[in-house]
């Protein structure tokens, strides 16, 4: 009998719980959204967030507000979704680097697989390796040739420890047996202005940042990790054609929810996401940044950043990698 009471219970709690679900689903979105970005403003992620708010906000019939959440390399924001409650009203937009969090700090305070819950990889942006003019490179055999002579002296930055561009320049230094400084800034804009200025040789960054400094001669394109060429800069080879097949890496943005939020809102907003990305304003405007759209599916993106992590933190394991 008490077995039998015990089965009743658990049967009501089920249906009620299944009842309150399907009800908040039902009258979801009926107050503004918070979308928190991992990075300050200024850059892709939080470019891409406000692009594409607009259409958000007039498909899904509420305002989104945007807070910037940046610091130890996503972790903050990452950290502050993945506590909120799972009710569909707070969003993270992550970054590639998003998926070497768990390998290169120590005790975050959630599980990013259990705590939070992917719902799309929306777009990604490839990535230029530059040098500074003054090195005598215009491919990149001559690049790899002149690192080589000068092992352990050429310098290249990034935007800091642990970011997508520091690991991938990683896996590029691994796989061409390359001796090169490490120079880690404070963000992109550090980066940038030091390459230009010609204290560091060389950085992998976006095309959506790349472009303009190779557009006005402060900085020389190598190659980029687009499968193909694009056409924004066509003249630039892209490392499979010079002889690196596997160094595709992307820089991207996707949005994650905490776990346990009902399975038809994460759904609606993967498919309000790909709609507003698809839209030829916005996908005009992303293009327009180098952007390609993907709008990925939340079983797909679930599956990327499994691989990602595994790959990412092999790669730490094996470079030693460090965030302090």
């Amino acid at each position: 009998m008490q077995g039998l009471r015990t089965t009743i219970r658990m049967f009501v709690f089920a249906a009620a719980t299944t009842a309150a679900t399907t009800a908040l689903s039902q009258t979801w979105p009926d107050r503004p959204l918070r979308v928190v970005v991992a990075f300050p403003p200024g850059g892709f992620p939080d470019t891409f967030t406000r692009i594409l708010q607009p259409k958000l906000a007039e498909s899904l019939g509420q305002p989104l507000v945007i807070e910037n959440r940046g610091g130890a390399g996503g972790t903050l924001a990452e950290a502050l979704v993945a506590k909120s409650a799972p009710d569909g009203y707070t969003m993270l937009i992550g970054v590639d680097s998003t998926a070497a969090n768990p390998h290169l700090f120590r005790n975050l305070p959630y599980d990013f697989f259990k705590d939070l819950a992917p719902v799309s990889l929306i777009a990604r942006v490839p990535l230029v390796l530059l040098a500074h003019p003054s090195v005598p490179a215009g491919s990149l055999p001559e690049f790899v040739a002149y690192v080589r002579s000068r092992q352990g002296k050429v310098s290249y930055a990034s935007p800091g420890n642990g970011t997508g561009n520091h690991l991938n320049m990683e896996l590029l230094r691994a796989e061409a047996g390359l001796e090169m400084v490490h120079v880690p800034y404070k963000g992109v804009a550090a980066a940038m202005a030091d390459l230009v200025g010609g204290r560091v040789q060389a950085l992998l960054i976006s095309l959506t940042l790349a472009a303009p400094q190779v557009r006005n001669g402060k900085a020389k394109a190598i190659a980029i990790t687009s499968e193909k060429r694009v056409a924004s800069v066509p003249d630039v080879q892209t490392f499979v054609e010079a002889g690196y097949p596997r160094f595709t890496p992307h820089n991207w943005c996707g949005v994650f929810v905490p776990a346990g939020t009902p399975a038809a809102i994460v759904q609606r907003l993967y498919a309000e996401y790909a709609k507003a990305a698809r839209s030829p304003d916005v996908a005009s405007r992303l293009g327009e940044l180098g952007a390609e759209i993907v709008a990925s599916s939340p079983a797909e993106f679930s599956a990327l950043l499994r691989v990602e992590s595994e790959r990412l933190g092999k790669l730490i394991r094996e470079r030693r990698i460090a965030v302090d």
